[in-house]
């Protein structure tokens, strides 16, 4: 089901899509099964071109050339046919044969292509180099037989429309020279590539573009870099496997190429494994004993398309040496590109990538096929191996859900790469937007992950990181701006006769050393982590020598992988203390090849290099240079540190918690409500969004940690403000934590919560003392100090078992809100940061808040005085919402604009009076009372008056007339 989802979401997307049966290789060390080509037991983890007869070509008893070849390769396809499989919605069962068989294979996976309405192309197979090779009785090839049966059948399940093709290696592709002295050349894929059904040539192309080694004595060093685009292009159809090759591996290690000729008939191509060009377009004469055929095989020239079925290079110094090779310690094939030193370089991935596709997409080296009007190389059908399903950057990160994960830092993989941009394109970029039209940026070699630029500097201020980071250098050469890396190659001696004498008469060599104090000993470079979760991260360097404590720090506004910023701060801290050492020097303007950036030594000491920094011209040539170390400059591996990642957090909707709180610490906006908001798992941080009106959102606030929040397991009581409760304790569950505090810290406001019925407005604030974990997520709470901050009213009443409890912790924040939308609903959704608010894990919650802030406390000590003649004499003690904490002033603020109180007089619950006094007393005399008809119980209550409130809770008394 997972691969015909796969193919449907592919073909959905428009992708062009190559389906690639791929046989694995899992027999393990110690497998003791019999090896046909002689070793001990089967290799580990081979590769699948080793598959061959019982007995290997070229070993003693081998079938190779015998009936017992045709019996084993039959066994080997087996019998299954096209209508042994019943398909039944999305089921497909086999009902042929007993037997795994490759043939069963390959039609099981036709009928899954088929089944997920498969569009585009199709491989009946890969790499079966041992066994297309292997020759059975009359020297026929009964594999490549048993392909094209194949082939037949597969098309019969998939139809016209569906393009066929068998993925050769690119050893296989070009035919067979059997290693037997005969001289035999066989095109023993000929039959299959001239199929009818064969609608392309598939190579799995990893041949060699380059054969670069360390140093500057090798062959192929006059090209600079083994990144050099046009060094790479130029062994595509050149170098090695086309121009010579290496007779053994002594000759590899020395260098000693043999040319490839063919001395009897002119055709070199014939044994040129590169040379894709010529066998596409001339007609194939095999050769028995070498003696060329009259007559051709069945191959018609440039009949059909070249598919690169698979390219790639592994992310290794000097991959492209052998792009075939991969790092896998699991498997007997792995192993590094000769001359490697294992160093990681995604560099050269990336530049034998663009080497193929700009090479192969010039028209001019591509030609245009007289049978089917398309080009030889069809640069829309080139796959590049290997994009893993796996996401990164958790692939390679979780070692422990993946155990190959240490493969992909110098492996094929694409993945995490495909983002980075060649340095030379960035420093071009740069210029050009800073209006510098003529710069050579052709010399720079590197990869830019990522980079930073701030909108308000220079172009020389956005160079300033690269030319650091990178080592490179920029000369002006003939009004272009040439940028370069530093000069790796040999270095202009100077002796004393080339010395000119400077205008003060003077002549020679002056040196120089700075203090070793002036030196740093510790570097530390910051920059944004590469293949993670883009933290910053520092790498180090120390000095080995340690005579220096002095600590330098950097910034980088770089992605870099921990190599790669370990190896800046290694150069750098290297660079600063050879540095010490400079000279300066006059030249006679004849001296040209002493530039900017070159090498110079001297002929007293021609191993100690001074690069040169500054020159200037003026009827001689004034030269300061600084000592260097090309060692410094070639890049090193320290190898990769394990990338820890954050855990991921799903999008989950989030539990969101409205709470219209009064003040508590005083610096709050007193109108805006608190939202607390708790999830599991936490998905970093929480977005809110509002709106009039369900439409239109604008972002809010960001909810950066969880709240504690939880449901009551038991009732709390009624309780009284002001007094510490001691009874009954209540149980709270909730995810997460809570601690006990001594009395002395909770009077100081610690440990202060809200208990509610979960809507906005209907909180009380308390506080407690003791919090014990009785069972998983349970906690029992007691020492409470009830009603607090004005809220002795909802105290009253008490709270019943599943009321909500949120710890006011700071985690809680306040939203924005505008004090003219105070009391109007509005629209919140509510969820992860990372995503947008119409993901589905948003919840959506409409709500209105007072502004609870705002709202006056009720008056206290409420008294009822009897006078003289039957008058009653009510007063109060005002209470205050703002700074009501003080003992020194002899009242508490007023908190309000004016002072004003609300009174209404009721009797059975009908109001009789309703009164506003701006002082804390009121006479209710005779008068009133005989108007009122006041008789028997009566009640007054007393609230105080906000101006942009209204009136707050109120204090009652209760008394007869």
């Amino acid at each position: 089901a997972s691969v015909i989802e796969a193919i449907r979401h592919l073909n959905d997307a428009g992708l062009r899509v190559m389906f690639y049966p791929f046989v694995l290789m899992t027999q393990q060390a110690g497998n003791g099964l019999s090896d046909p080509w002689g070793a001990a037991e089967q290799p580990a983890l081979p590769w699948r071109g080793r598959i061959t007869g019982s007995v290997a070509p070229g070993r003693d008893g081998t079938v190779d050339g015998t009936s017992a070849a045709d019996a084993e390769v039959a066994a080997f396809f087996g019998a299954a046919a096209p209508g042994d499989f019943v398909t039944t919605g999305e089921r497909i069962d086999y009902v042929g044969p007993a037997e795994w068989s490759y043939r069963r294979f390959v039609l099981h996976y036709a009928h899954l292509f088929k089944l997920a309405g498969g569009q585009g192309a199709f491989c009946i197979g890969s790499e079966l180099r041992g066994l297309t090779q292997l020759r059975g009785a009359g020297g026929t090839f009964p594999a490549v037989a048993a392909l094209r049966a194949l082939a037949a059948d597969v098309r019969q399940i998939l139809g016209p429309d569906v393009r066929i093709g068998y993925a050769a290696d690119w050893s296989e592709y070009f035919g067979y020279r059997p290693p037997d002295g005969s001289g035999d050349v066989l095109f023993n894929l000929d039959p299959l590539w001239a199929d009818a059904e064969i609608d392309f040539i598939g190579i799995d192309n990893y041949m060699p573009l380059s054969d670069w080694r360390e140093g500057f004595e090798h062959l192929d060093a006059g090209w600079g870099s083994i990144h050099d685009l046009e060094y790479l292009k130029s062994n595509i159809e050149g170098g090695e496997g086309y121009d010579w090759y290496y007779a053994t591996e002594d000759a590899r290690q020395r260098q000693v190429r043999t040319p490839i000729r063919d001395e009897a008939y002119g055709e070199d191509w014939v044994f040129r494994y590169k040379d894709i060009r010529n066998w596409w377009q001339n007609p194939h004469h095999e050769r028995i004993g070498g003696v060329r055929s009259p007559s051709p095989t069945a191959w018609v020239p440039g009949s059909k398309p070249i598919w690169f079925t698979e390219i790639g290079c592994p992310a290794v110094d000097k991959g492209t040496n052998a792009p075939n090779r991969f790092l896998d310690l699991r498997s007997s094939e792995s192993g590094l590109p000769p001359f490697s030193t294992g160093r990681r370089d995604d560099l050269i991935q990336a530049q034998y990538l663009r080497a193929v596709m700009d090479y192969w997409s010039d028209a001019a080296v591509n030609p245009v096929s007289a049978v089917y009007g398309g080009p030889m190389v069809d640069t829309s059908r080139i796959f590049v191996w290997a994009w893993d399903a796996r996401p990164h950057p958790a692939f390679p990160a979780l070692s422990d859900t993946w155990s190959d994960g240490q493969n992909y830092y110098r492996g094929h993989w694409l993945n995490g790469r495909t983002g980075a941009v060649p340095l030379s394109a960035t420093v071009a970029e740069i210029c050009r937007q800073a209006g510098v039209q003529a710069v050579d940026t052709s010399g720079l070699h590197g990869l830019v992950r990522g980079y930073r630029i701030e909108r308000a500097e220079s172009a020389r201020a956005s160079l300033q990181p690269l030319v650091l980071a990178y080592g490179f250098e920029a000369v002006e050469r003939d009004g272009t701006l040439v940028f370069k890396p530093r000069d790796r190659t040999a270095a202009v001696v100077v002796t004393p006769d080339g010395l000119a004498v400077d205008t003060d008469g003077t002549a020679g060599v002056t040196r120089t050393r700075a203090a070793s104090a002036e030196t740093t000993g510790r570097l530390r470079v910051s920059h944004v982590e590469a293949d993670g979760d883009y933290r910053t991260r520092v790498a180090e360097a120390l000095s080995v020598t340690g005579d220096t404590e002095a600590v330098s720090e950097s910034e980088l506004p770089l992605a870099l992988t921990d190599s790669e910023a370990r190896a800046v701060a290694e150069r750098w801290l290297a660079d600063a203390r050879i540095a010490r050492d400079t000279v300066t020097l006059a030249l006679p303007p004849s001296a040209t090849e002493v530039e900017p950036g070159a090498l110079i030594a001297f002929d007293d000491a021609p191993e100690r290099l001074y690069r040169v920094e500054r020159m200037e011209d003026a009827g001689l040539r004034r030269v300061e240079a600084s000592r260097v170390e090309p060692a410094t400059i070639e890049p090193r591996d320290s190898g990769e540190d394990a990338i820890v990642m954050r855990p991921f957090a799903p999008p989950v909707p989030v539990l969101p918690v409205f709470l219209d709180l009064p003040l508590i610490i005083g610096d709050e906006v007193p109108h805006a409500p608190h939202l607390a908001v708790a999830a599991r798992p936490w998905p970093g941080s929480v977005a809110v969004w509002d709106s009039a009106t369900d439409a239109d959102y604008k972002a809010n606030v960001r909810v950066g940690q969880p709240a504690r929040i939880g449901i009551t397991g038991s009732v709390m009581p009624p309780g009284r403000p002001g007094v510490w409760q001691r009874g009954p304790r209540l149980l709270v569950r909730l995810n997460g934590t809570l601690s006990a505090a001594d009395e002395a810290a909770v009077l100081a406001g610690a440990n202060i919560a809200a208990i509610g019925d979960g809507s906005p407005e209907n909180w009380e604030l308390f506080q407690f003392t003791g919090a014990t974990l009785v069972a998983d997520g349970l906690w029992e709470l007691s020492g409470f100090l009830r009603g607090q901050a004005g809220t002795e009213g909802a105290a009253a009443d008490g709270w019943p078992k599943g009321s909500t409890f949120v710890l006011l912790d700071g985690a809680p924040v306040q939203i924005a809100l505008a004090p003219t939308a105070r009391g109007l609903q509005r629209h919140y959704r509510i969820g992860p940061a990372n995503r947008g608010y119409d993901d589905p894990s948003f919840v959506h919650r409409v709500e209105a808040f007072r502004g609870i802030g705002l709202r006056p406390y009720a008056p206290c000590h409420l008294r009822l005085s009897r006078l003289p003649g039957g008058d009653l004499a009510f007063s109060w003690i005002r209470r205050t919402r703002i700074d009501g904490d003080g003992w020194d002033a002899p009242d508490v603020p007023l908190g309000e604009e004016t002072e004003a109180y609300q009174l209404r007089l009721e009797r059975d619950g009908t109001l009789l009076r309703e009164v506003i006094v701006t002082t804390p007393n009121w006479t209710y005399d005779t008068g009133l009372q005989l108007a009122d008809g006041a008789a028997g119980a009566m009640s007054l209550s007393v609230a105080q008056i906000s101006a942009r409130f209204g009136p707050g809770p109120a204090t009652r008394i209760s008394f007869d007339v």
